[in-house]
């Protein structure tokens, strides 16, 4: 399989597993059968609200989804019928370190499911602890060889920057000054040290950046080499919705990034996120067809704006 996927690319994200149990609905432990039909429930509201922005207009071509097979079997066997673009996680939940959620038997997990990307999260600061850094590239490198060698899926990596203490003590304290002065050129550094170590990416999602030029070094990095049609997708960080527009608009008039993932579920109540509309319908104040419609015009109008930005830069 040639690297790379650059063509347009708009992710609706609900591989939430951790945080539907202990953050939309507080619940710790062994999942009940009634619990996990829930979530099973709140997954399929999202995936309708899909399917509703490309029958209303969502170019399905460029559509895509993000979601996990631990509480989306049934969605899948859909996804599958409907010939839709879809990425399936492959690391474990909820823990700061990248491992495989399948261990050594990830390989027949993904041929199994067969999804168009499989993605990895990993949380990398490579001024970091260098021998976490290290297991995490060589897992990932790992997961690189093979899809590049054996699998039919492409390879999504999702690049965090978590700060360091030190990095939080130069900007004060100030999470936004790390965000704006240091993070991004973390994440070039990042990129490069992952690059060199051999983790090939076919489409890098990033973390939202508040300049073109910072967009700019982001792609240079990721396209070094002759790496060409390596794309980046900007991920919305479960940002409020003006700062969630502000990173689409910057990152789409920047040649290499092709679209955009967002659905992140947050603590905090953020209206650009999944949260609130599944809150009201959990508790009864939504019905499940005003949650879906709910859905299906946020993820529309993420892709309006994208577009629309990409349209005013050509």
């Amino acid at each position: 399989m040639t690297l790379g996927f650059d063509r347009p690319l708009y992710v609706l994200v609900f591989d939430h597993r951790g945080s539907f149990e202990t953050g939309l609905f507080g619940w710790k432990g062994t999942w009940t059968l009634a619990q996990t039909t829930v979530i099973e429930a709140a997954k399929r509201i999202i995936y309708d609200g899909f399917k509703a922005a490309v029958a209303a207009g969502v170019p399905k071509d460029k559509a895509g989804m993000l979601l996990d097979e631990q509480f989306s079997a049934d969605i899948l066997l859909d996804v599958a019928a409907n010939g839709f673009t879809f990425a399936c996680p492959v690391e474990k939940s909820g823990q700061d370190e990248f491992d495989f959620e399948y261990g050594e038997n990830f390989p027949t997990q993904i041929e199994n499911v067969q999804p168009t990307f499989c993605k990895a999260l990993v949380r990398y600061n490579p001024q970091g602890d260098r021998a976490l850094n290290r297991r995490q590239t060589d897992r990932l490198k790992r997961l690189s060889d093979y899809l590049h060698s054996q699998g039919r899926s492409h390879f999504m990596l999702e690049l965090l920057v978590p700060a360091e203490k030190t990095q939080l003590e130069e900007a004060k304290g100030d999470k936004t000054i790390y965000d704006l002065e240091i993070r991004p050129k973390l994440i070039v550094r990042a990129v490069e040290q992952l690059r060199d170590a051999h983790v090939e990416p076919d489409v890098w999602n990033i973390e939202g950046l508040a300049s073109r030029q910072d967009c700019e070094r982001v792609v240079a990095a990721v396209r070094y080499g002759g790496r060409d049609k390596v794309g980046c997708i900007v991920s919305g960080r479960g940002e409020d919705d003006p700062k969630m527009r502000e990173c689409l608009t910057i990152a789409a008039t920047v040649s290499g990034f092709t679209g955009f993932a967002v659905g992140r579920i947050d603590s905090a109540v953020r209206p650009t996120d999944l949260w609130q509309t599944l809150i009201a319908w959990r508790e009864e104040r939504s019905t499940r067809e005003a949650a879906v419609n709910q859905i299906a015009l946020r993820y529309r109008e993420f892709v309006d704006i994208f577009e629309k930005a990409r349209g005013q830069f050509v």
